[in-house]
C-alpha cells in the first residue's frame, strides 16, 4: 500500500440552506412589458456603475466604502434598490475572487506537470498515475514554449490577486465573445443585442422580515397580485399609490406554493427576481428564501440498515444495494441520462435520473453513498496530453450540478446522503468485486463493481473482499489465496504457519504418540522378530510408511 494517498473519512452531506421556486408571468400587457424593460435597463446601468466602482476599489473592502457606494445609488433609485444592487455586486465580486483562485491553482498544476515532464529524458516511460517524458524533441520544444506562456499568465493573475483586482463581465463573458463570431452562433446583430441587454437588466429585490408580505420593493399578495416600487426617475409611470406599479398578471406557485403562502402571511423575508427568456419570449418570477439547516442523521444511523452505493459516470449512474455487512444484495441498477443536448435538456436528464434513484432508495428505506468528486485537477491537458476524448469525457460530467441537486432532492424525501472519498474506488472495485459478482446470467460491469466499493467505504468496511480458503480441505494445498493482506493487519488470511508433527491421519514410521512402543505398531504383538528387520529404501516404501515385506537374516532359511 506504499505510495497511495490517504483516504478521507466518509461524512453525511449537509442539506440545502435555501429554496427557490419559479412561476411564469402570463397576461402581461404592452405597458407592463415597457415598464419592466425601462426599470430593468435603468437599474442595470446603475449596477454596472457600482460594479466598476467596486472593482476599482481593489483591496478597500470595508463597510465605509460599501456605504459610500450605496449613498451614491440611493439618489438615483431608492434606498432598497441601492441595497439590493450593492449586495449583488458584493456576491459577484466574491464569486470572481473564488474563480480567480481556482484559475491560479489550475495554472500552477499545469506548470508543475510540464516542468516535471521536461526534466525527464525524451521518450521515457511514465509510472502508474503519472506520465513520462515527451515523445519527441519537437513536442518537448513546444511544451517548453507553453511553459513560459503559463508562467506569464500565472504572474499576471497573482499580481491581480495581490492588488485585489477582479475582471467581471455583466451579462457573461461567453455572450460577449459571441459578438465577434455571430456567424458561428447563427445570430444577427439585432438578436445578439436583445440577448445582451436582457442579461444585463437588474430586476431583483432582497426580502425584509417584518415588512408587508416579506418584501417592500417587489410585493406579491396572497391572491397573486405583483407590484413593484419604481425607482425615482420612473415614478411618473406608477399606476398605484406610493410610486408603485401593479402588473396585470396574477402569480401562482405550484411547487412549494403552501410554504410560500405561509411565509408571506407571517411577513417573513422573501426575495424576488424577474427574468426575461429571449428565446421563448416569456417573463418569469423567481421567489427564494432561506431555510434552517436540515438536521442530518448520524453516520452510524445511516449505516445501520445498509445503504446504496452509487458510481457517477458520463452517461449513467450505476447503483447497487448493500446490507449492513457490506454484501451486495439483489441486482445492480442503472439510471441513464443523455448529456448531448442543450443546457435545459441536460438538466432535465440529470433530474430524471436522480428522481428514479431516490424513489428506489426510498422504497428500500436506505441512505445513498456517492463519491465526493472534484475534477479540477484532472481536466488539465498537461496531465493527459493527447487523450483529448478522455478530457472531454471528464469535463462533460455534471459533477457539481448532480451533487447539488441530489442533496436538495434527497432532503425533500428524507433520504440521507453519505459522501465518500473517490480514491481508487473504480480500480479496487474492479479488482475485488467484478469477477466474483459475474455469473452466467449477469455480466457485472466495472461501474457496478465501483458502486459496491463506494458502498463498502461508506459503511466503514475495507473494499477488499474476504476470500474463502481453497476448496480441497480448506488448507494451502492448492496454493496461496488470491487476495493477501499485509502482515501487520490483524485477522489476516495468509499461509498457515508450519507446525511440527503430522498434519494428516497417515502417520509415518517411527512417528506418532506411541513411536517407542513396538507392540503398538505390530498386530501379532511379537517384538523379537522385528529386532532383525530393517526398512527398505525410500523407493520401495508404501504409502503407510512401511516396507512391502520382511527379510530374514542369513542362516535362518
Amino acid at each position: 500500500m506504499a505510495g497511495l494517498r490517504e483516504v478521507a473519512t466518509p461524512f453525511v452531506a449537509d442539506g440545502p440552506a435555501g429554496v427557490a421556486i419559479r412561476s411564469s408571468l402570463k397576461g402581461l400587457t404592452g405597458q407592463d412589458e415597457k415598464v419592466l424593460r425601462l426599470t430593468g435597463g435603468l437599474l442595470g446601468s446603475l449596477a454596472s456603475r457600482d460594479l466598476k466602482a467596486r472593482c476599482a476599489a481593489g483591496l478597500d473592502r470595508g463597510s465605509d466604502q460599501w456605504a459610500r457606494r450605496k449613498r451614491a445609488l440611493t439618489d438615483q433609485s431608492s434606498s432598497r434598490w441601492a441595497g439590493s444592487i450593492t449586495k449583488a455586486t458584493h456576491d459577484q465580486c466574491a464569486l470572481a475572487q473564488r474563480g480567480q483562485l481556482a484559475y491560479i491553482q489550475y495554472l500552477q498544476a499545469g506548470i508543475d506537470m510540464i516542468a516535471r515532464r521536461l526534466s525527464l529524458p525524451v521518450g521515457a516511460k511514465g509510472s502508474k498515475g503519472s506520465p513520462g517524458g515527451y515523445r519527441s524533441r519537437k513536442e518537448w520544444f513546444a511544451k517548453s514554449r507553453r511553459l513560459r506562456l503559463l508562467q506569464d499568465r500565472l504572474g499576471r493573475e497573482r499580481a491581480d490577486r495581490d492588488a485585489g483586482r477582479v475582471r467581471v463581465v455583466r451579462g457573461g463573458r461567453k455572450l460577449l465573445r459571441n459578438r465577434h463570431n455571430l456567424q458561428a452562433t447563427r445570430l444577427t446583430e439585432a438578436q445578439w443585442r436583445v440577448r445582451w441587454e436582457a442579461e444585463r437588466w437588474f430586476l431583483q429585490a432582497d426580502g425584509e422580515s417584518g415588512k408587508r408580505y416579506g418584501n417592500e420593493t417587489m410585493r406579491v399578495s396572497p391572491d397573486g397580485e405583483l407590484s413593484i416600487r419604481l425607482p425615482a426617475p420612473l415614478a411618473g409611470l406608477a399606476n398605484a399609490p406610493h410610486g408603485r406599479y401593479v402588473l396585470a398578471c396574477r402569480v401562482g406557485f405550484r411547487h412549494r406554493g403552501q410554504q410560500w403562502a405561509d411565509r408571506i402571511a407571517a411577513n417573513r423575508a422573501v426575495a424576488y427576481r424577474i427574468h426575461f427568456d429571449v428565446e421563448r419570449g416569456r417573463w418569469y418570477l423567481t421567489a427564494s428564501w432561506q431555510i434552517p439547516p436540515v438536521r442530518t442523521v448520524p453516520l452510524e444511523a445511516a449505516r445501520s440498515g445498509g445503504l446504496i452505493g452509487v458510481d457517477t459516470n458520463a452517461d449513467h449512474l450505476a447503483a447497487w444495494r448493500l446490507d449492513a455487512h457490506g454484501n451486495p444484495v439483489g441486482e445492480p441498477r442503472r439510471f441513464d441520462y443523455d448529456l448531448s443536448g442543450r443546457a435545459p435538456y441536460r438538466d432535465a436528464q440529470v433530474r430524471h435520473a436522480l428522481i428514479r434513484l431516490l424513489h428506489w432508495a426510498k422504497r428500500h428505506r436506505l441512505a445513498i453513498a456517492i463519491e465526493d468528486l472534484d475534477f479540477q485537477a484532472e481536466k488539465t491537458r498537461e496531465k493527459h496530453g493527447r487523450r483529448k476524448r478522455f478530457r472531454q469525457l471528464v469535463s462533460g460530467m455534471p459533477v457539481g450540478r448532480l451533487r447539488g441537486r441530489l442533496v436538495s432532492m434527497a432532503a425533500e424525501l428524507g433520504i440521507t446522503v453519505v459522501a465518500v472519498d473517490p480514491a481508487y474506488t473504480s480500480r479496487w472495485g474492479a479488482q475485488h468485486w467484478q469477477r466474483p459478482l459475474t455469473t452466467k446470467t449477469r455480466k457485472t460491469t466495472r461501474h457496478d463493481a465501483a458502486a459496491v466499493a463506494i458502498g463498502r467505504r461508506a459503511l466503514g468496511r475495507p473494499i477488499r473482499r474476504r476470500t474463502q480458503p481453497p476448496p480441497p480441505h480448506r488448507s494451502d494445498v492448492v496454493g496461496h489465496r488470491t487476495v493477501q493482506a499485509a502482515s501487520g493487519i490483524p485477522e489476516r488470511e495468509e499461509t498457515r504457519p508450519r507446525i511440527p508433527g503430522p498434519r494428516t491421519r497417515s502417520i509415518g514410521a517411527g512417528r506418532g504418540a506411541k513411536a517407542g512402543d513396538q507392540c503398538a505398531h505390530n498386530r501379532s504383538g511379537h517384538t523379537a522378530e522385528h529386532e532383525f528387520c530393517h526398512q527398505d529404501s525410500p523407493r520401495s516404501v508404501s504409502r503407510n510408511g512401511w516396507s512391502g515385506g520382511r527379510r530374514r537374516p542369513a542362516g535362518m532359511d
